[in-house]
């Protein structure tokens, strides 16, 4: 038998492949964007948040206090001090009866104490912190 010019190749063991079916390659991953520190912390994070909380927890123990305490002051001096609870007051009106209407301008003045706390501590606060977010509203639709 006469010798071929080509080289002939030897023969191979037979390659194993662990799936028969054609899968698709996966899709190559985007690269992560840098991330930028931000100018100022968060929001949720800022200051004024736990500030705004306490002071509207002082404004309210303040007026709940108010209303609270005198009606509790009213209990016990009815329970235990009956006999200046039924001397004469203003008018030949019993003290008893004259500290029970006094309750309505108590439960005003506490009104008037949430209110005027509200203005004076929490709303100046609260007014910051959305004017703080609405300045971060504009800041992340600018990106």
């Amino acid at each position: 038998m006469p010798q071929s010019p080509y080289p002939t190749n030897p023969p191979h063991p037979p390659v194993l492949v662990p799936s028969t079916r054609w899968q698709p390659a996966a899709p190559p991953e985007p690269e992560p964007e840098p991330r930028r520190r931000p100018v100022h912390a968060p929001l949720g994070h800022h200051s004024d948040l736990r500030i705004l909380r306490s002071a509207y927890r002082w404004q309210r123990r303040v007026a709940t206090l108010t209303a609270l305490g005198y009606f509790v002051l009213f209990l016990v001096l009815s329970a235990y001090a009956p006999g200046f609870m039924t001397g004469e007051g203003i008018g030949g009106l019993p003290v008893g009866l004259l500290l029970g209407l006094a309750q309505l301008p108590v439960t005003c003045l506490a009104i008037w104490l949430y209110e005027h706390t509200a203005r004076r501590r929490v709303d100046p606060l609260a007014e910051r912190i959305r004017h703080q977010a609405r300045l971060d509203a504009k800041r992340g639709t600018a990106r």
